[in-house]
């Protein structure tokens, strides 16, 4: 028996470049940058003193009662605008057969804006100098009367997922991953999964980020994996380049809509592209490092494939993780090479390029703002390009599309996208989009 197919029927970000489809997509395709000194806190003192932050953005206009939301999290509230967005474009807002018991949530989303200026001040108070300790009286007594409850709630990932359901009226199933990285691009593949087995109608998919506070930037600067390219912040995040020094941490939100091909065309909607295929493993590795072979990322590039009876030549563009650090670029480009190339040619291998040149490193929302710019790419016919890419390391052999936009419409336009997206931990997650 067929499995049903999976289409996408609505779309929406709100990212560094902007809030809507055609401002973004456009800021990606003429390599505009959204990094620039960071502005959520002090980072004056960090070794990294900039970040890709959202500008300009005010939730409220995007949902329906601002009331119900009070107090939301920063990832929430990238969530809402997405999701008003895809839910507009996909004509669901006037329909009015949708059985919300059959309208699910798949996200894969991060935590939000931490309440970390009254924790650390709640820590100061009852630091005991003598004993060198926490006195958690002390602590407890004015963590109390300072620390605020509904902020502390919801910096947790699963709020998002509560604040959509409460938005959107969705009774049906409900998940949220956080496996770092390639959370986002898990949760399409699995929402799709759950349209398959028949558990919904209609999917709300994707994800939402913010680790723009002192302890994210901390816990990456030790990591050594943030870039420190201070005196150049708009080209510090530079995939695949030879003097690339670690990535940039952004923030923001996506989320697709999708449904079964059935439902869609019962329903009128207008198909955008298909979820074609979906392929996740582990590197059983080390909880930092990537497989120094690439071999989890590769597997799950052959399993996407595979799951969408697509063959290598077929692949127009790879959406690659691209972070910008010494390891991920280099070992990204080695899993692909085992995939698509022939020969030992690596002509063989469709155009890749990376859009966290231009917009940071989103997090757990990384993988669906790809997977976004993957369906404009079908659309239009055209591929964003590693934006800074002056010259690649010597190793990494592959065409990365430097500096500039591609124009596939006379050869073909673009009909097949494969988005990968690797997490700390070792999770790999790829989907294949594919023109309907």
């Amino acid at each position: 028996m067929s499995k049903p197919k999976i289409v996408i029927t609505g779309m929406g970000w709100v990212t560094p470049l902007g809030q809507d489809l055609e401002t973004v997509w456009n800021a990606l395709l003429t390599g505009q940058s959204g990094v620039d000194r960071t502005s959520h806190f002090d980072a004056s003192t960090f070794p990294t003193t900039f970040s890709a932050e959202v500008k300009d953005y005010d939730w409220t206009t995007y949902v329906k009662d601002p009331s119900l939301h009070e107090g939301i999290g920063l990832n929430t509230s990238f969530a809402l605008g997405a999701a008003a967005q895809a839910w507009k474009q996909s004509g669901l807002a006037e329909y009015a057969d949708l059985d919300p018991t059959r309208l699910g949530l798949y996200l894969g989303a991060g935590e939000g804006s931490l309440d970390f200026e009254n924790y650390a001040a709640s820590n100061l108070a009852g630091w005991d100098a003598e004993a060198r300790a926490i006195d958690g009286k002390a602590w407890a007594q004015t963590a109390t009367q300072i620390m605020d409850a509904t902020r502390e709630i919801e910096q947790e990932p699963n709020m998002p997922l509560a604040h959509l359901a409460l938005e959107f009226n969705a009774q049906g199933p409900a998940y949220n991953c956080l496996t770092a990285c390639a959370a986002s691009t898990q949760a399409i593949g699995e929402a799709a999964h759950v349209l398959q087995r028949g558990d919904a109608d209609v999917m709300l998919t994707g994800g939402c980020h913010t680790m723009i506070h002192p302890l994210g930037v901390t816990g990456f600067n030790r990591l050594t994996a943030l870039s420190n390219r201070n005196d150049d912040p708009t080209t510090a995040s530079r995939p695949f380049s030879v003097d690339r020094d670690g990535f940039v941490m952004g923030e923001g939100g996506g989320i697709i809509v999708l449904e079964t091909e059935e439902h869609a065309k019962a329903r009128g909607a207008t198909i955008l592209a298909e979820v074609a295929g979906y392929g996740s493993t582990a590197d059983a590795y080390r909880i930092t490092d990537i497989h120094p072979d690439g071999r989890g990322g590769a597997a799950a590039m052959q399993q996407a494939l595979d799951n969408a009876d697509v063959s290598i030549d077929q692949v127009d563009w790879i959406a690659a993780h691209g972070t910008s650090t010494k390891e991920n670029d280099s070992i990204e480009t080695r899993a692909i090479k085992a995939v698509f190339q022939q020969n030992d040619d690596p002509a063989t291998v469709p155009p890749v390029s990376s859009i966290k040149s231009m917009m940071g490193h989103l997090i757990a929302a990384a993988g669906v703002v790809q997977a976004i710019a993957a369906v404009l790419a079908i659309r239009d016919g055209k591929l964003p390009p590693t934006a800074h890419l002056e010259t690649p390391a010597p190793e990494l052999d592959l065409d990365y599309i430097p500096k500039e936009a591609r124009d596939l419409t006379g050869d073909g336009g673009v009909n097949v996208c494969l988005s990968n997206s690797f997490g700390f931990g070792g999770q790999n997650d790829t989907i294949v989009i594919r023109r309907a």
